[in-house]
């Protein structure tokens, strides 16, 4: 019984969210966006859910004082000032001048910013090794590579004004054919994905 009922509340709503998609009748476009607002208040208490358990998890490590357990103080600390001033004018703590928006774009925005910075080296680094001509398949993603850089920056355009041009062509055709065939790929797979989940085949999510 534990194992029927998820299995048929995914069948029941697998079937009519796919229905809502084709037959868009009043009645059942209501029914459906009364559904969609359940689906937002439920991923906001596991988004309440993940808090709490971040915090716990991270209090623990303080108690334990575990591997670098000095940032989990900061982590909490800040944590606890985010909340207390979300909660303290509630939705006015979003305008503009308020210390939660003061904190975030002063404080979080800049850390963020920082975090996504990196990222760079490490995109350097992984192209750096994808880029080796070892193959023919290898040395037309280098050459790509080379002439869209080329065509980027001002450099490119002083060396050849044509690089912008054969850069937007390969932009525009090769890349966008790969990306299509990609994606379609990916949404193959989601839609057979949907449908081992409605047919209760995967159920690897209720372990």
């Amino acid at each position: 019984m534990r194992l029927q009922i998820p299995l048929t509340i995914i069948l029941v709503m697998g079937i009519f969210t796919l229905v809502t998609s084709f037959i868009p009748a009043k009645p059942i476009a209501d029914v459906n966006q009364m559904f969609r607002n359940w689906y937002i208040g439920i991923i906001t208490f596991f988004i309440f859910l993940g808090t709490f358990n971040l915090a716990r998890s991270n209090a623990e490590k303080i108690k334990k004082q575990g591997r670098d357990w000095q940032y989990s103080i900061i982590l909490l600390a800040f944590l606890g000032i985010m909340l207390f001033f979300g909660f303290y004018r509630g939705r006015a703590s979003t305008e503009e001048g308020q210390p939660f928006m003061y904190l975030y774009f002063n404080v979080q925005f800049p850390l963020e910013s920082t975090m996504y910075s990196l990222l760079a080296f490490f995109v350097t680094s992984a192209s750096f090794r994808a880029f080796r001509a070892r193959n023919k398949e290898a040395l037309c993603l280098l050459l790509a590579a080379v002439v869209i850089m080329l065509g980027r920056v001002p450099v490119g355009t002083a060396i050849w004004k044509g690089f912008p041009t054969v850069t937007e062509w390969i932009m525009n055709y090769p890349n966008a054919a790969a990306k299509r065939g990609i994606r379609l790929g990916i949404d193959l797979g989601l839609i057979s994905m949907a449908l081992r989940m409605i047919l209760g085949i995967e159920r690897s999510y209720m372990q």
